[in-house]
């Protein structure tokens, strides 16, 4: 992980420069995956990756009608994609609620098309999956999340939660941008500070230090933690 940075050498294509796996490797058996979108999916990759158990993340685009979009066309807003962050993890040491945990807390999903100074329907928040079970969980912990930021003061959420929704890879300076030397740090994200408890068949795998690394009261947190992965 990182062995390229150290040696001063280009990370090799197609590779994650943090995990150092196949960015577009298709599940392997006793995987899952997910796509999420929570603004600006340079930020959201990051909070992503970080998390134990994360077998490889990519940023790209999914949601909408035209197939394998530009950055620029997804950008025009007339693709109907939003700007989302593929995630492929091992159930046996990070569950698909400590990923809804994440995603939750690190943005604002009330919001509808923009997360904080960044308007248009690309930055919509979403989770898309295959699997029913998944979309299940999502739906049940977007249901209590729900409950907690009305009690907070927060509108309605207005996540898109869709199941079958194709995949299509951004260009390769996107991948992992925060990680990469030169890259402007960014990050949209507005978290809304209230905590995802427990909610209807949620299994959380991950030990509570993990979220120690993650401040939420701090708005673009993301940008202020390590890239490694966190250490459990």
């Amino acid at each position: 992980m990182l062995d390229w940075l150290r040696a001063g050498t280009p990370p090799q294509p197609g590779v994650h420069v943090v995990l150092g796996s196949a960015i577009d490797a298709p599940v392997q058996p006793g995987q899952q995956e997910a796509l999420f979108g929570c603004g600006c999916f340079w930020g959201a990759e990051k909070g992503f990756w970080r998390l134990p158990g994360v077998v490889t993340t990519a940023v790209g685009y999914a949601g909408g009608a035209a197939d394998h979009p530009s950055y620029e066309q997804v950008c025009s807003g007339r693709t109907g994609h939003a700007e989302v962050v593929r995630v492929v993890w091992d159930p046996s040491t990070i569950g698909f609620s400590d990923l809804l945990k994440l995603f939750w807390e690190c943005h604002d999903p009330t919001q509808g098309d923009r997360q904080g100074n960044d308007c248009g329907s690309q930055y919509r928040s979403t989770i898309y999956a295959d699997d029913s079970s998944l979309i299940e969980l999502a739906t049940a912990s977007a249901k209590a999340y729900q409950e907690l930021l009305s009690a907070a003061g927060f509108p309605a959420i207005t996540t898109e939660i869709r199941q079958g929704v194709p995949f299509f890879a951004a260009e390769s300076y996107h991948q992992q941008y925060l990680a990469k030397p030169g890259s402007r740090p960014y990050c949209s994200a507005m978290p809304t500070k209230v905590p995802l408890g427990r909610f209807e068949g949620c299994t959380y795998k991950l030990p509570s230090q993990v979220w120690t690394h993650y401040d939420w009261s701090v708005s673009h947190c993301v940008l202020r933690g390590e890239n490694a992965p966190i250490a459990i």
